[in-house]
């Protein structure tokens, strides 16, 4: 009997051993997962303007990514990439440009679409260059819109965890976790830069720099604001939200208002470049006489220009800016 239970002590303190090293286990896990976490904020393609030239410099680069990183085009299609949430170096997005466009230039001189072989080539050219730089305007635009409609919920979230009695930082905490992406990783970053140290004020300065928008520029400067003067935090944010979903509103009211127009102008600028390339499969000899000829060649070029001009031009006209 005194075995028995010298035995089933020993399995109970065996137990306990096991659930007190896992549990260690458990918390040790979470803390590197936290560090792995705030670490990404330095380590990572988040990380400022500032720690990617040290590393740059420390993991050493080619001499033609060297020279690349000083061009004033280069930090800006950098500044584009990781606003469109891409994780693409500039560099080889540059090279992948240049190498479209000679694939671009030798597939016009074969592929006569613009009737001379050289404003073939040189349309090709741009368009295929242009690629990639299109891909990430247009996953830009994409990302931008989609923050500036979770941007509202995002501000009454923050309004709402003030009133609980939390902080600023604890409240984007909690959006982080609570919002998807776009949004939510963009205000653990500013989580994650402040619990590293930096100040409130300049982890939501890169954040303006990081978005782009008026409502992210209005949110900071009325969190610094607040911060050096006092007042209501939580009003002023359900406030703000209540302009940008009125804002949204009017905008909505101008593009219906507007769609008229815009129609108009796709049309006008779809109609020539569908005829042109109707006339070339109906009637080739129709163009060719006119591409053989001196003043026709200058007419093709004109036509070509007072196409793109226009379509800019209406471009402007229909675009009303909120």
């Amino acid at each position: 009997m005194p075995y028995l239970w010298l035995l089933l002590f020993v399995v109970m303190f065996a137990l306990v051993l096991l659930a007190v090293s896992l549990g260690l286990r458990l918390l040790e896990a979470e803390r590197k997962k936290r560090v792995a976490s705030m670490l990404q904020t330095v380590a990572g393609r988040i990380y400022p303007e500032e720690a990617r030239i040290l590393v740059r410099q420390a993991i050493g680069t080619s001499k033609l990514e060297s020279a690349l990183t000083r061009w004033p085009v280069t930090a800006r299609l950098e500044r584009w990439i990781r606003q469109a949430g891409l994780d693409w170096n500039p560099a080889q997005v540059l090279a992948a440009s240049v190498l479209l466009a000679v694939v671009g230039a030798l597939a016009g001189t074969q592929v006569r679409l613009l009737m001379l072989p050289w404003l073939s080539s040189l349309g090709l050219a741009v368009a295929f260059g242009g690629l990639p730089l299109w891909i990430i305007s247009r996953r830009r635009a994409r990302r931008l819109a989609l923050f500036e409609r979770q941007f509202p919920e995002a501000l009454d979230f923050l309004a709402r965890s003030l009133r609980a009695g939390h902080s600023i930082a604890a409240g984007m905490e909690m959006l982080s976790v609570e919002l998807p992406p776009p949004l939510g990783p963009e205000f653990r970053i500013v989580f994650e830069e402040n619990n590293l140290g930096a100040p409130l004020e300049v982890a939501l300065r890169r954040l303006v720099d990081r978005v782009p928008l008026m409502d992210v520029r209005f949110f900071v400067s009325a969190v610094l604001l607040q911060r050096q003067t006092g007042g209501n935090l939580a009003e002023i944010l359900r406030n703000l939200a209540r302009v940008i979903r009125e804002r949204f509103q009017l905008k909505g009211h101008v593009r219906a208002m507007s769609a008229h127009g815009r129609i108009t102008a796709a049309i006008l600028t779809v109609l020539p470049v569908v005829t042109l390339l109707g006339l070339m499969l109906l009637a080739p000899d129709y163009l060719r006489g006119m591409a053989r000829d001196e003043h026709g060649r200058y007419l093709i070029a004109a036509a070509i220009i007072g196409q793109v001009t226009g379509y800019f031009l209406m471009r402007r006209i229909t675009h009303i800016k909120i």
